[in-house]
């Protein structure tokens, strides 16, 4: 069966929501980043960068979400669009938009915003700016269209959906009135029984929550190791 690490992380979730939809079998193992299982050798030996989320499908070990969901989506057949030239550079190109923009400037905008522990107005503002800037991308691409690629549901909505989700953890409260497509797509996904059973999917373990000394040394190393 195939062992699916998770946490309750935007990127972890849309993979649990790939699982669900799909109805493939899964073993759920929680990695409990907060008291630093991601750094225990035998996680970091499925995931050298000891990050979440991460599969073991037989012989096969993927690791990051957007090449998890790629993988699955081209095993199981499922969530793809058609297999065309044109379809398959957006499919590629959304991902990865989402992989190298959206995931990463949403998540240091989420960190300088509620973990640093100095509030820097610069740094809080350049990454809430590029945030915005890539949901702005994404909200005017879903204007002229019911999906990101077109008339059918794939794995580049449920990348979107795993971030865009937590649209007011990242920009604050109000940020859902600037981008009306994107919740739309959002709201249509969340409402999605498989969507619904990922997100409950952290339930089943009890996660630490506590953002203490632990967890800022286990979550972020340059707390505990500093550039020569």
């Amino acid at each position: 069966m195939l062992k699916f690490y998770y946490s309750g992380a935007p990127n972890p979730t849309k993979v649990a929501l790939f699982l669900e939809e799909a109805g493939l079998p899964y073993e759920a193992i929680p990695v409990d980043t907060r008291k630093g299982d991601q750094h225990k050798p035998e996680y970091t030996a499925i995931n050298p960068n000891a990050k979440v989320p991460a599969i073991v499908d037989g012989e096969a070990t993927v690791f990051d979400s957007n090449a998890i969901l790629l993988y699955l989506a081209e095993k199981t057949g499922k969530f793809l669009p058609q297999n065309t030239p044109k379809q398959r550079g957006e499919l590629l190109s959304w991902l990865m938009f989402v992989a190298s923009g959206v995931g990463p400037y949403s998540g240091q905008s989420v960190h300088f915003r509620n973990y640093a522990p100095e509030k820097l107005p610069y740094a809080i503002n350049r990454y809430a700016f590029e945030a915005q800037r890539h949901f702005k991308i994404l909200d005017e691409r879903l204007a002229k269209r019911k999906y990101m690629l077109g008339d059918a549901y794939t794995i580049v909505d449920m990348d979107v959906w795993g971030w865009a989700r937590l649209m007011p953890v990242v920009l604050g409260e109000g940020a859902w009135d600037k981008f009306k497509n994107l919740k739309r797509l959002v709201d249509e996904i969340s409402a999605r029984p498989a969507a619904q059973r990922a997100v409950a999917l952290k339930d089943k373990h009890t996660f630490k929550t506590e953002m203490d000394d632990e967890a800022r040394n286990a979550m972020f190393g340059h707390l505990r190791e500093k550039v020569a």
